[in-house]
Order: structure tokens, then C-alpha cells, then sequence
């Protein structure tokens, strides 16, 4: 499994990648996950959730870090061939061509996995990206390609991708052992004080989370704009934006001017959100543009009640006033007041249907079973 940017780096990619390793292993398979190393203090091996993960060299030099990782990369998929059968790669970029190019001649199998779609997604960044046009080119060439989105499969086909090599799986995630009540959110807030004091909240006080990159095309800062509003309206609500990213600086910056230190917290990121989710009242997504959203997923899953962005990707999850609402993007007066609806509203009939939902479409273990299902398909065709 290879996927340049993991632990302690999180975002949706990484953590796809981090819950099919745990669910493969638990399926009998046994997973190796690649990574780049980042930082030179960071070990080159560990082990993630039982996981053997190895760190590649990625020095900081841009250009010459990318090159330096795509030759480790290709390297150690020659050097250790009789390790594995299959080389699974998250995002079809630098990564992929290092797969495709040392596997081409050897008897193990490459499947791609797009992340993303529109102008952020791996289609799009064909198009711009400089090597992007060959980097396409060598990808073509992998024994499957897997669109987690039917966004990112018509990308595929537009892109024109060998059509009976694409295959749409769409994301899973664990689900959630038991309801949320009261008492379990009390009792999770308790923990994460204990742990945090700026986490510190009393029971009847709204909070609301959101998880994944910080970056401006998350929606992150009309949503801080709409955050005001909803302090104005109820002093006691929080918003926990949880992750990292380029934008976390400039969002800081905006809290302090909009005067909502104290209401908004950036914790940083977190491998596992469960307890997270526990504590919130609501999950918001206001994103320009999705794949198919795991946070969005996961709160799901964990019986929190979702406001998300009226998007393609969005919609294949959540049918507005039944699963959760949406909202225009880019719309910090209508976000604002879906908010303060939702804050004053019985959710449950929403949230029940929403977790009926990804258990019957969406589990994590169906979609590391399918997974696993093209990689011996791919391994039949090499035979």
C-alpha cells in the first residue's frame, strides 16, 4: 500500500488508506504501507493501528525531493518483489508512476485509487500539473483503477482510462457500536478536557466539528463567517476544527478578527476522531468540492447529525432534510442559518436514516472486501 503523505500527516486519503490497511489485515490479508518520510526525524519504521509502515527518502528540496522518493519508491518495489502481489496506490501522481514503472515487468499487479475530483481531484491535476500529461499516461497503464465517487468514474472515462479497468467502489467506514446518548457525549467531552482543557464544554453547550484539511476550498472560512452569527445567537456554542493544512495561519487569523477566540478551536490533527464525534451535536462539511467525503462518512456512521455543501459529491450521501441538511456553498448567511435550525431541532429521525444508510451502502468492511476482490481479479489477468 503506497500513499506519500500518511501519519502524522491526516487528511481523507490518509485515513482511507489507514483503515483499509487495519480492515485488509483483519481480512487475512497482510498489508506493508509505503509512505515518504517528511521529516528526517522521523522514523523509518513503525507500525500504524499493527500496520508495518516504512518511510521513504523525501528530502525538503522541492523537485529534488519528489525525484529522490519516486527512485526510493521504485526501488524497494524491485528489490523487495517477493514481498508482495500488489501494489495499491493512493492518487494517481508521482506515486503511481513509480509503481506502474517498476511492476510493468514483474508478475505483481498495480491498482490505483483516485482521490478527490474537480479542480483539486487527480484528473485535474493532469492537466496542470508540469510531468502531469505523462504522469496520465503511465497510469493508464495500471491493471485497475478504482473511483471512489461516480464524480471521479465519469472523470475516468472523460480522461479515457481503459473502460473495463475502471471500477467505482465507493468509500466504507466503520460503523458506530451503539447510539450516541447524553451520556456518552458528557462522558466523551469529559475525556478530551481531561486531556485538552480548551475542549472543556458543559453538556448543554452546541458544538460542532469539523474534520479534514485545512484549506480554503474546505469551505473553512465562510464557515467561520457563519460561525459568528451563530455565536450571536447562542453564546455557547463551539466549533472544533480539527486537522491540519497551508491555511491553518490565515484561519487563525481570521478568528482572532472576527473576535471568536474561545469559540473556535484548532486542535490540530487526529488519527482517530471517534471520541470527537462522540462530543459534537453536529458535523459540518461546507466544502466548494468533494469525491466522496469520508468525514462526511463518519459522522454519519457515529450518529451525528450532518450540514454539508449542496455538491455533486455530497449529494450522493445525503438527501437534504432526510439524511442531513445542505447548503449552498460559498453561502455563509444560509450555512449560518442551517446551523441555528439544526441547534434548535430534533435531528434524530435525520440522524437515524443517515446511519441506516452507510450501513446498508457505505461499511468499511464491504468495501475492503471489493477491494480485495479486484486485486486477485488484477493477479488472475497477470497469470
Amino acid at each position: 500500500m503506497i500513499t506519500r503523505r500518511f501519519w502524522p500527516l491526516v487528511g481523507g486519503a490518509e485515513m482511507v488508506m489507514a483503515n483499509l490497511a487495519s480492515e485488509f489485515q483483519r481480512q487475512g490479508a497482510h498489508p506493508i504501507l509505503l509512505t515518504a518520510q517528511w521529516d528526517p526525524t522521523w522514523p523509518r519504521q513503525f507500525t500504524h493501528r499493527e500496520v508495518e509502515v516504512q518511510r521513504l527518502a523525501n528530502p525538503e528540496r522541492r523537485g529534488w525531493g519528489t525525484f529522490v522518493y519516486m527512485d526510493a519508491l521504485t526501488r524497494w518495489l524491485r528489490t523487495n518483489r517477493d514481498r508482495y502481489d500488489v501494489a495499491f496506490v493512493s492518487m494517481l501522481k508521482h506515486s503511481a508512476y513509480s509503481a506502474v514503472t517498476a511492476c510493468r515487468k514483474q508478475s505483481q499487479s498495480v491498482v490505483l485509487r483516485v482521490e478527490g475530483g474537480g479542480e483539486t481531484g487527480d484528473c485535474n491535476w493532469h492537466n496542470v500539473a508540469r510531468f502531469g500529461s505523462r504522469i496520465r499516461r503511465r497510469c493508464k497503464l495500471a491493471d485497475a483503477v478504482i473511483a471512489p465517487s461516480e464524480a471521479t468514474h465519469d472523470e475516468l472515462v472523460v480522461a479515457q482510462f481503459p473502460l473495463n479497468r475502471i471500477h467505482h467502489v465507493p468509500n466504507g467506514v466503520a460503523l458506530a457500536r451503539h447510539r450516541r446518548t447524553v451520556e456518552t457525549m458528557t462522558q466523551a467531552r469529559k475525556v478530551l478536557a481531561q486531556n485538552n482543557r480548551d475542549f472543556t464544554s458543559h453538556p448543554d453547550h452546541q458544538v460542532s466539528v469539523y474534520t479534514g484539511r485545512l484549506t480554503r476550498n474546505k469551505g473553512l472560512f465562510e464557515l467561520l463567517d457563519a460561525w459568528r452569527t451563530v455565536v450571536q445567537h447562542n453564546p455557547h456554542s463551539q466549533l472544533w476544527l480539527i486537522g491540519e493544512g497551508p491555511d491553518r495561519e490565515a484561519l487563525y487569523d481570521r478568528i482572532r478578527e472576527l473576535e471568536l477566540v474561545g469559540h473556535v478551536l484548532m486542535p490540530g490533527a487526529f488519527d482517530d476522531v471517534g471520541d470527537l464525534l462522540k462530543a459534537a451535536n453536529t458535523f459540518i462539511l461546507p466544502s466548494y468540492m468533494e469525491g466522496l467525503s469520508l468525514s462526511v462518512l463518519e459522522a454519519m456512521a457515529s450518529h451525528v447529525h450532518v450540514i454539508a455543501s449542496d455538491i455533486a459529491g455530497n449529494r450522493q450521501l445525503i438527501k437534504d432534510g432526510m439524511h442531513g441538511r445542505l447548503v449552498p456553498a460559498k453561502d455563509p448567511v444560509a450555512l449560518a442559518q442551517a446551523i441555528i435550525s439544526a441547534h434548535g431541532s430534533d435531528n434524530s429521525p435525520m440522524i437515524e436514516a443517515a446511519y441506516a444508510r452507510v450501513q446498508q451502502e457505505f461499511s468499511l468492511e464491504s468495501m475492503a472486501r471489493k477491494h480485495l476482490q479486484i486485486f486477485e481479479e488484477t493477479l488472475r489477468g497477470k497469470r
